[in-house]
C-alpha cells in the first residue's frame, strides 16, 4: 500500500513542478512524499 501511495505522489509532485505551481504547493507534497518514503524503509528494513 505505502508503495501505491508512494508512486501516486511522486507522480502529482512531477506534474506540480512542470506545472510550475507555488512552491509552498510543491514543498508540501515533497515533504509528504518524504514521510512516506522513511514510512516505508522503516516497514521493510
Amino acid at each position: 500500500m505505502l508503495k501505491y501511495n508512494i508512486e501516486e505522489l511522486r507522480q502529482k509532485l512531477n506534474t506540480v513542478i512542470a506545472n510550475g505551481d507555488n512552491y509552498d504547493v510543491i514543498y508540501s507534497i515533497s515533504v509528504e512524499l518524504d514521510e512516506l518514503i522513511a514510512a516505508f524503509y522503516k516497514e521493510n528494513y
